[in-house]
């Protein structure tokens, strides 16, 4: 009998690019876990490995629907009281020209769904650097090549208009904002909302705002204000979702909010709905969490960002008093994006990091940066006992490596 030759069966060359940096170091972990240590994880923006619980109200809701026997599949768009809720949801952050809403399996599978359902061969979509690495590991799977804008560090990581006006071109289709953003904490003001605004009109462009983390704003003269309440003529979707604002992100339930002219956006709203009819629905009773989240007590809000805010200050002061570290306080979310002045990339750092200090960080590379720098982004969810263990090993590690 015969036997047949193996051959190698290659993956697609379109995702050679695909990276997701803040996964890709749990092998590293892993490897000084094997040696018998424990890492201190500050790499993992999942509020629930920390002191942080889903609130037992939305955990009821989603068990009733579990005994009520709501686990067949839902409508494509989401069931209609989560629907509503939404609707509701973005009136109260002022967003006046709703066209569509619907519920996706994470904020994750929106963007997947939107940047699809827009973008064709030979045209860009501008995305922040440093960003959310999804947004580039979408475009990629899509065979779209990576156009960046800038973040100004030295303006509060505030996106960059001249990089911005000098990137749009006649095949740019979409600005994404990450506000509050991740990696840098950052929040956009109003007048750099309208300015955005205002390069979409010219230019006919949509913007994705991705607003997952808009009620975990961190100072008081600080406030959250969306993008398609600044600009309701404007074609924008507006990212949300229960896994930040309502700690579970397990549950894997994000929606999208389409807005602006109704005549311009009903032919992207149809291509949006015929992905989601292609996958059939997100999760059935975890959507029935929508509601009462949205509608009822939002006391959590309040004990959330008291710990935040104060494991913010203790990430802030440590970063900025220890030699070669930097930091913009971050002003939103749950991270900070020290920078770093070392004579090495900041992914050998943060590898370096892990194996010696046993201290998990992601590397600012994974994120985009300027060229010639170097950062790491910091998860300060953890307690501050862990966060001052933590920023100990880091100060260390610096100090023998570096001087």
């Amino acid at each position: 009998m015969s036997v047949a030759q193996t051959r190698e069966i290659a993956a697609a060359q379109r995702i050679e690019n695909v990276r997701y940096a803040i996964r890709d170091l749990a092998l590293v972990a892993d490897e000084v876990t094997r040696q018998g240590h424990t890492v201190l994880s500050l790499n993992v923006g999942d509020p629930n490995i920390f002191d942080f619980q889903t609130p037992a109200h939305l955990i009821e809701a989603v068990y009733r629907a579990m005994r009520d026997n709501k686990n067949g599949y839902a409508p494509s768009p989401g069931i209609t009281e989560a629907l509503d809720a939404i609707r509701a949801e973005a009136a109260r952050k002022s967003i006046s020209s709703v066209q569509d809403v619907f519920v996706t399996t994470g904020v994750s599978e929106t963007v997947d769904l939107c940047l699809t359902a827009l973008i064709n061969p030979g045209e860009n979509i501008l995305t922040p650097s440093p960003d959310y690495p999804l947004y580039s590991a979408v475009l990629s799977k899509l065979g779209i090549p990576i156009t960046t804008y800038d973040l100004n560090e030295h303006d509060e990581w505030q996106p960059d208009l001249v990089d911005i006006q000098r990137k749009i071109s006649s095949r740019t289709r979409a600005i994404v904002l990450i506000n509050p953003n991740n990696p840098t904490g950052s929040v956009c003001s109003q007048r750099m909302l309208g300015q955005l605004a205002e390069f979409a009109r010219r230019h006919n462009l949509v913007i994705f705002a991705d607003e997952i983390y808009d009620k975990l704003i961190l100072d008081d003269d600080h406030q959250h204000v969306s993008l398609a309440a600044v600009a309701p003529d404007v074609p924008v979707v507006t990212f949300g979702g229960l896994s930040k604002n309502y700690l579970a992100p397990g549950w894997r339930i994000g929606w999208g909010i389409v807005s602006g002219e109704a005549a311009a956006v009903k032919p992207y709203i149809e291509g949006i709905h015929r992905l989601l009819r292609s996958r059939l629905c997100a999760n059935h009773p975890e959507q029935y969490a929508i509601k009462p989240a949205l509608e009822g007590p939002q006391d959590h809000l309040m004990e959330v960002r008291r710990k935040l805010r104060s494991r913010r200050d203790l990430t802030v002061k440590w970063a900025n008093s220890t030699s070669r570290l930097s930091c913009v306080a971050p002003r939103g979310a749950f991270y900070a994006f020290p920078r770093l002045d070392i004579p090495e990339t900041d992914d050998v750092f943060v590898k370096e990091l892990c194996l010696q200090k046993h201290v998990l960080v992601v590397h600012g590379s994974g994120f985009g940066q300027k060229p010639g720098t170097q950062h790491f982004r910091i998860v300060f969810l953890p307690d501050e006992q862990t966060l001052a263990k933590a920023y100990q090993g880091i100060g260390e590690f610096i100090s023998q490596r570096y001087g």
